[in-house]
């Protein structure tokens, strides 16, 4: 059964089996038929319009852009055993102007066109953005402080110092997010720094020792003065 959630449908196995065997991964990242999904500073590179695509770059293209070696992140494999892979151009301050990419599309906030973008896409662009992310925030120790390094495909950093040696895996933060309703009505807030007319449900972190529909009261609490009585989890 196909997931009713929007991002969480990227139709990919992840291989977990295949992501510490090296020459796998070399072979996978030399396909000529393996697809490189950009991500610049949590950003998505996509053709924006009434049916959103995701642009979907060539190995040839992504190694002509990559310029650190291991910025790269498999993300899993088609039933076809086509391999796709994120990679990172955080490092680059604009790269719409690069030749490669100039012209094929926009670095957006992925929900600006999630309720429009093909499930199976909008899910591979967001495991794509929350990896690509996870590295940028983990490039550094959080037992000793010294640089780490990813492994196995992206999927694990491992501390350099040999007296730490610390494995470092990515972390999903738990959150809620909820629509709170009152008959045919339901309740929306906004921020102020939004454009004129965007609104979102409620949403915010579970804390530690805290239950999902705990979260949800509490959070909706803080955030509207609203106190909510029956809280079902989907």
């Amino acid at each position: 059964m196909r997931s009713p959630n929007f991002f969480a449908a990227a139709a990919l196995d992840r291989v977990t089996h295949l992501r510490a065997d090296s020459d796998w991964l070399s072979q996978r990242l030399a396909d000529p038929r393996s697809v490189f999904l950009p991500v610049w500073r949590t950003r998505n590179l996509v053709i924006e319009g009434d049916t959103p695509r995701a642009v979907a770059l060539t190995g040839e293209e992504a190694e002509a852009l990559m310029q650190a070696p291991g910025e790269f992140v498999l993300l899993g494999i088609t039933d076809e055993g086509i391999a796709h892979f994120a990679f990172d151009l955080s490092h680059v301050e604009a790269p719409d102007a690069l030749p490669l990419l100039a012209g094929r599309g926009a670095f957006i906030e992925l929900r600006n066109v999630g309720p429009l973008i093909d499930r199976d896409e909008g899910g591979a662009l967001a495991y794509a953005r929350g990896m690509t992310h996870w590295h940028a925030t983990h490039r550094f120790c959080g037992t000793c402080g010294a640089p780490t390094e990813p492994r196995e495909g992206g999927h694990l950093r491992v501390c350099t110092n040999a007296d730490c040696a610390r494995h470092h895996f990515p972390r999903t933060d738990p959150a809620v997010i909820m629509l709170v309703s009152r008959g045919e009505r339901c309740l929306l807030g906004r921020k102020a720094e939004w454009a004129p007319g965007r609104y979102s449900t409620l949403a915010g972190f579970v804390e530690p020792g805290e239950s999902l529909e705990d979260a949800v009261r509490r959070e909706v609490m803080e955030e509207t003065g609203v106190v909510v009585s029956d809280v079902e989890y989907h």
